[in-house]
């Protein structure tokens, strides 16, 4: 061989070993997005805090989600959910059929609703109890319901049609200014209170500090060398400014969505609510109709943000975790299920109804399977970056607690995940007499212990 043919050999072996780790990393990982129309028809209920049937369409609701796809493994699914709140049999239902379409396990598919008000609430046992004791009333039409997945499962069996190679991540974070307070607040004379709701027109509420948030939104992105296929961003606050008006709509977070979709049109935007179940724009919203498009700018700016702070690492690995979470259903007289079937034979109101079917829910679905929730974790790069998905409206006390067990981690925490338990506190809320816990909690005290126990499985196994 004569000295140029063995520098172009030399030259060849050089070239290969530097695209080398590039192309394994583009045919280990993959990822596909999807996206369906889940908006409930005209006249269908809406949880809306009190449930009321809708009377028109404002805006479209979507789910929104991906399928990561690793050599050996098998396919992990996020999917993110205009609607209120997914419970019970219904949340089983929506992994159950994404999981077949994508070839894995139930699990491994982490649905979250994004939880804005004006939009319906899946629990078709609670939706049966209903039926059973002869109620006018309704949780969700199955027909509907059935055809809202069924979408969603098609989008997603599309996307696997056409996976992009992924070969690095971005991680990224940023503030979000005048969206979140905490719903508790100290009047002057230090006593706690709990009523800075989603609007909130208390001006002594609306001048206390914001109180505990994280006033972060994280967005972890996807790439293919430049390209930036995805953003999942997760910010922890609920997500109403105002609602009740019968009118379906994605709220201030499905409207910067929107926003940040059209100005970043090449990479796919998906948005999740944080562990919030505590935390609203009461501080800085009263109310008012504008106010919606002022929150949607704030979190639109919030999550550019983030993304012009993004830093990107070469994508080496992807793991997957999951930990049984034991949860202790409520035991207050008012939760048993004489008194739940008491109030819907007895009352009229659609608010009883609902509330009552949801609790007999959960009360089937213990019997049936018991009181263990999945708390699924996906893992990049061995602890860079990590998602937990966390049931209920859990409170953003548990996301902040979380942060602290990795401080150096870049940790998303979604709630909303499977939401039969409602409001799950710190024991401190109990003992203040956190008034949010009367009814939307069907859980007991002492849930705090176990969830820590969970996360530092999960975070620092």
């Amino acid at each position: 061989m004569t000295c140029p043919d063995r520098l172009s050999a030399l030259a060849a072996i050089l070239l290969t070993c530097l695209i080398a780790p590039l192309q394994a990393a583009s045919g280990d990982f993959k990822v596909s997005t999807f996206k369906a129309d889940v908006t409930p028809p005209v006249g269908h209920m809406l949880f809306t805090g009190s449930f009321k049937k809708s009377t028109a369409v404002e805006t479209r609701l979507e789910a929104r989600g991906f399928v990561l796809l690793a050599k050996d493994q098998k396919p992990l699914v996020v999917c993110s959910v205009d609607w209120s709140e997914i419970r019970n049999e219904s949340y089983d239902y929506w992994r159950d059929k994404l999981a077949e379409a994508a070839g894995t396990t139930r699990e491994r598919v982490l649905v979250s609703a994004i939880h804005q008000h004006d939009t319906p609430l899946d629990d078709l046992g609670a939706e049966r109890a209903l039926r059973e004791l002869g109620s006018e009333h309704q949780v969700i039409d199955q027909k509907f319901r059935e055809d809202a997945v069924s979408r969603v499962v098609s989008a997603l069996t599309t996307s696997l049609a056409n996976p992009q190679p992924v070969t690095h991540i971005g991680t990224g974070k940023a503030k979000v200014k005048n969206i979140a307070s905490n719903r508790r607040y100290l009047l002057p004379d230090g006593t706690p209170k709990y009523d800075r709701g989603s609007a909130c027109k208390i001006l002594t509420a609306q001048r206390a500090p914001e109180g505990t948030i994280d006033p972060f939104v994280h967005t972890l992105s996807f790439w293919n060398g430049e390209k930036k296929l995805l953003a999942y961003s997760v910010y922890a606050t609920h997500p109403m400014s105002y609602y009740g008006t019968g009118k379906i709509n994605a709220d201030f977070p499905g409207l910067a969505r929107t926003m940040l979709q059209k100005e970043a049109s090449d990479t796919f935007q998906i948005y999740a609510s944080g562990c919030s179940g505590n935390v609203t724009a009461g501080k800085y919203n009263d109310g008012n109709p504008d106010n919606r498009s002022a929150l949607a700018k704030r979190l639109l700016e919030g999550m550019k943000s983030a993304s012009k702070s993004t830093t990107r690492q070469e994508l080496s690995s992807i793991s997957f975790k999951n930990e049984k979470l034991k949860v202790m259903p409520r035991t207050s007289p008012e939760f048993s299920r004489e008194a739940l079937t008491k109030t819907i034979t007895e009352k009229d109101d659609a608010r009883s109804h609902l509330i009552a079917s949801l609790g007999l829910s959960w009360l089937d679905r213990v019997k049936a399977v018991g009181s263990e929730i999945d708390v699924p974790s996906i893992t990049v790069n061995e602890g860079a970056a990590q998602i937990i998905l966390l049931p209920g409206e859990i409170y953003v006390d548990y996301q902040l607690y979380a942060q602290t067990l990795a401080p150096d981690r870049f940790l998303l925490t979604p709630g909303y995940g499977e939401s039969a338990p409602g409001y799950i506190p710190f024991e401190m809320h109990w003992q203040e007499n956190d008034h949010n816990l009367n009814t939307w909690c069907w859980v007991n005290p002492g849930m705090e212990k176990p969830i820590k126990e969970v996360l530092q499985k999960l975070i620092n196994p």
